[in-house]
């Protein structure tokens, strides 16, 4: 185990965990993925190294064959459909949104059938029916009508709301985005990481590879090696995850 006293509260809370005999999950979302990159490259590879399952969320519109290509390379990767063309439509005194109620609701269903046709055209069986919304934004109206045009969950940030369709979201965001928008301080990153295992639920860590600093590379190498050392971590596909939240699905209208 790692002896660096920044990452000793996750190793000992894992350590409960495996005297217990329980598993700690965790789960992988890295957004704006359109091209092979050096950037995606170093995130496949480490993934890779550490078998971690990664999650990428596709910009539809802006991707081709070229990300096929890669990911024919790294079977631990999926794709999810990122909006359509990550472009907000929101006035400048609004939060930015590509998915609000900005326009017709039609319009927007249009946009993320094509971007759900287009992905799966792609990727085939890699591609998942998985809605992340650009900036993790969505309007509740929009949640319902999802289910009618093929997707089969919903993947944003924070708590999950009850929803007709399985909602996976990310919690622990490592990128630092209204300070430095370098990578979020490590210690406090593990605060986050052992409150969200305390609230039951699996850690969903959230990555942008086109932005990260070497801090969040090296965040990612370390906490994957933390996890690696135990057995009381597991890192799941996004199908698992899936699988399970879709008998919590809320029928009806949210």
């Amino acid at each position: 185990m790692t002896s660096d006293p920044i990452w000793q509260p996750l190793v000992e809370e894992l350590a409960c965990w495996q005297r217990a005999d329980r598993k700690a999950e965790f789960w992988l979302r890295d957004d704006d993925a359109v091209d092979p990159t050096p950037a995606l490259d170093r995130l496949l590879d480490l993934t890779g190294e550490f078998a971690v399952p990664v999650t990428l969320a596709v910009i539809p519109a802006l991707t081709d064959e070229k990300l096929v290509a890669r990911l024919d390379e790294a079977p631990h990767a999926t794709v999810a459909i990122h909006g359509w063309a990550h472009r907000n439509h929101a006035p400048e005194d609004q939060k930015k949104q590509e998915l609000g109620a900005h326009r017709p609701r039609e319009v927007v269903l249009d946009d993320l059938a094509r971007g759900l046709s287009h992905v799966t055209g792609l990727h085939g069986a890699r591609a998942v029916p998985m809605l992340v919304p650009p900036w993790n934004r969505i309007d509740a109206g929009l949640v319902f009508e999802l289910g009618s045009i093929g997707f089969a969950a919903l993947s944003a940030y924070g708590p999950p709301k009850p929803a007709p369709l399985a909602i996976i979201n990310s919690n622990v965001d490592i990128m630092d985005w209204h300070g430095t928008r370098g990578c979020r301080d490590h210690g406090l990153l593990v605060q986050a990481i052992i409150a969200q295992l305390h609230g039951g639920e699996p850690v969903g860590l959230l990555t942008h590879h086109l932005v990260h600093d070497e801090s969040a590379w090296l965040f990612l190498e370390r906490l994957f090696t933390v996890t690696a050392q135990t057995e009381a971590c597991a890192w799941l596909p996004i199908r698992t995850l899936i699988g399970r939240s879709a008998g919590r699905a809320i029928p009806g209208k949210v």
